[in-house]
């Protein structure tokens, strides 16, 4: 995700109501690094939830097409590298769907290491803690989403 200019930050401001920003501004307070991205998602994504997790989803790909997959050390860390940044999106979004959603794409991914996940156990429960913790949230979910996101979980 691209962070948007300064100026187009302030121009979008500008049309927000004083209470909106208030509420923009608090939940900026928790964040200190990714200032910017974070409100890049508040300003621009978060009304369209689809897109953001499609954007998401393309820059996953594009980081993952560029792991040389002979090397196993260089899968390693791309994978971990791919899951840290993933995190830090979902945390953005703060939706339990889109966070459900991104982690179920990522295990999907993680399919075309399978080589590398056999010759190391650290990547083979690096997945099995990221399915665990996928279980868990689907539980937090309505009942029908719950369903679709477990078949889902049960391909894997």
């Amino acid at each position: 995700m691209e962070a948007a200019s300064a100026k187009e930050i302030r121009l979008e401001l500008k049309e927000r109501d004083p209470k909106e920003l208030l509420d923009i501004c608090l939940r900026l307070s928790r964040f200190k690094k990714e200032n910017k991205e974070l409100l890049t998602y508040l300003l621009f994504e978060s009304a369209d939830e689809a897109s953001y997790i499609d954007s998401v989803k393309e820059e996953i790909l594009k980081e993952l097409e560029s792991v040389d997959k002979q090397r196993y050390y260089a899968v390693k860390r791309a994978l971990r590298k791919v899951l840290r940044n993933l995190r830090k999106y979902i945390r953005y979004s703060g939706n339990k769907e889109t966070e459900v959603e991104l982690l179920l794409f990522y295990c999907e991914q993680f399919q075309d290491f399978q080589e590398a996940v056999n010759y190391y156990s650290v990547l083979d429960k690096l997945f099995v803690r990221t399915k665990d913790s996928i279980d868990k949230k689907i539980l937090k979910l309505h009942e029908d989403l719950q369903f679709d996101y477990q078949l889902r979980i049960r391909e894997l």
